[in-house]
Parts: structure tokens; C-alpha cells; sequence
């Protein structure tokens, strides 16, 4: 039995919560998964998984051994990377989701900095405002805009993003600009997803301002045209906001509040095997972004 694959696939099998899942992240078949398991279990003579038609779930014995297999699973890749340290060619293949404006606007530049680099790597993008499902579309890497990140996965925190409300000079000149939060309910105001508030901070206090308009969207891309467009007021993130606001398409307004700032970060299932590829292209994220983006003054 070679036990490091087992061990893989057991403790696949543990973070899918599905043998099927897991077998299709680790390109197997769901028998081999199924007999790798088995065989752990005789190695070990205790039963690792409660199987159910409907569940799969760690047994007591199967969660103490979960943290050794990963321990040991950590290590043995810490053991390749190190004696891989100093090839130069890096290889493989990156499964990456992230927001689609981040997509277009930063991540993009960021990709082809790291590909340029290295010839054998190659990246797939999925661009969506919609969290992914790690599992499910076998996403290496999630970027993400969120203050906790989900108790089961591993996150890396890139960066903290600033967010400002803007408009048109003609949309301004047209219907006037808000000087207070509370002017935002009698103007049109574009949402992104579902969100139907926006959140301010001044003198300490924090409020949440309910707003509507003729747009919602789930790309930001769209509403930033519909702004430049003098159609309505949007809240923006600054990596979309500062280049508008820079070359004058966009206008900052109720600049005298603050509005909480979003935390990007790098989310993916397990550190115990990541592979080497996409282990140095999260570092490189980190260096390559390592400065807060901050509104303009």
C-alpha cells in the first residue's frame, strides 16, 4: 500500500465530506478513493468514517488521525519544495476564482507578471462576484472579499481595499450632490448583487443608509459605465474608483464620511499538500500586493 496516497485521499475525503468529491479533486475514481480509505483503515485497525448513503463523517478516531495525516502530509511537501528550492522552472496548472472587477482590474496584471516568469505555469480564471465552491469546481485558489473567512478553509490575508462613493460631473450638475448620507435615499443609486444599504462611519458612529435605483448588477463593471454614463451615484471599491476619480470620468462625494474597508483574501481547502505552484503564486500574490489600497486625498 503506498500510504502517502492514501492518506491523501482519506483526508480528501474528510474536507469533501464525500467520497465522490473527493475523487474528483484528486482525479481518481471514486473506487480507488473508496480502497485507499479501506486500506488506511486496516493499517490503523479503527474505522476513520462514518458512511452513510446521505453522509460521510469523521469518527473520533478519525479526527485525531485526520491532524497526523496532515502533519505528515505538511511535511513531505515541505520536504519536495525544499529540495526543489533551487530549480528554476516552476510548473503547473492554477484554478483561481476571484470578484470579476478584481479579475479585470488587478488580478489579471498580476497573472501575467507570474506566467511571465514562468513559462510552464498556467492559469485558469473563473470570474464571478459569487463565492465558488472549492470542492465542487476544483478551485485551487478563491480570492475573496470578506472580514471572517469560512471556519473549514486556510486563508492568507493580501490586502485591505478602500471604498468611495462616486459620480458623474454631469449627474451631479444635473440632480445636485449629497452632502449628508441621508440625501442618498432621493437619489438613484446603483446596488451590486443584492445589497440594499450602504455603510457609513463619522465621529465614531457607524450607519447603514437604505438606497435604491434603477440598476442592480452582479458586476461592478456595469454600473461603473452606467455612472460615468450620469446615470447615478456608486459605491466602489478604490482599485476600481481611483484610476475614474484620477482621470476625471468619476467624482468623490460625502468625502467627509468613512466607509468600512474591505479585507481581500486567499482561500483554499488544505495547506497539507498544496502543490508548489500554487503555494509560491499565493507568495507572490502577498509581495506583488502588499500595500493597502487607500482612498485618494
Amino acid at each position: 500500500m503506498d500510504r502517502l496516497t492514501a492518506m491523501r485521499s482519506f483526508v480528501e475525503v474528510a474536507h469533501c465530506a464525500s467520497f465522490t468529491k473527493a475523487a474528483e479533486r484528486l482525479d481518481l475514481s471514486r473506487l480507488q478513493v473508496s480502497r485507499h480509505v479501506n486500506e488506511i483503515e486496516a493499517w490503523l485497525e479503527q474505522r476513520l468514517l462514518h458512511r452513510t448513503t446521505r453522509k460521510v463523517s469523521l469518527t473520533t478516531a478519525g479526527e485525531a488521525a485526520l491532524l497526523r495525516c496532515e502533519m505528515i502530509l505538511h511535511e513531505t511537501l515541505a520536504l519536495e519544495v525544499a529540495a526543489k528550492h533551487h530549480t528554476p522552472s516552476l510548473s503547473g496548472t492554477i484554478r483561481i476564482a476571484a470578484p470579476i472587477g478584481l479579475t479585470q482590474n488587478m488580478l489579471i496584471d498580476a497573472v501575467e507578471k507570474f506566467t511571465g516568469a514562468h513559462a510552464g505555469v498556467n492559469v485558469q480564471l473563473f470570474a464571478s462576484d459569487q463565492f465558488a465552491e472549492l470542492v465542487d469546481e476544483r478551485i485551487d485558489i478563491a480570492l475573496r472579499y470578506t472580514e471572517q473567512p469560512a471556519d473549514n478553509l486556510i486563508a492568507r490575508r493580501l490586502m485591505n481595499i478602500d471604498s468611495v462613493i462616486c459620480a458623474s460631473a454631469a449627474y451631479l450638475e444635473q440632480f445636485g450632490e449629497p452632502k449628508e448620507i441621508e440625501e442618498l435615499k432621493e437619489h438613484n443609486c446603483f446596488l451590486h448583487l443584492e445589497k440594499t444599504s450602504w455603510e457609513f462611519i463619522r465621529d465614531n458612529s457607524r450607519s447603514a443608509i437604505t438606497v435604491s435605483g434603477s440598476i442592480k448588477a452582479n458586476d461592478l463593471g456595469v454600473l461603473v459605465k452606467a455612472a460615468q454614463h450620469g446615470k447615478g451615484i456608486v459605491l466602489l471599491p478604490c482599485d476600481l474608483a481611483n484610476p475614474l476619480i484620477s482621470d476625471g470620468s468619476l467624482q468623490m462625494i460625502l468625502s467627509e464620511y468613512e466607509i468600512p474597508s474591505s479585507t481581500l483574501w486567499a482561500v483554499y481547502l488544505s495547506r497539507s499538500y498544496q502543490l508548489p505552484v500554487v503555494r509560491q503564486f499565493i507568495d507572490f500574490l502577498a509581495e506583488h500586493w502588499s500595500k493597502d489600497i487607500k482612498t485618494l486625498k
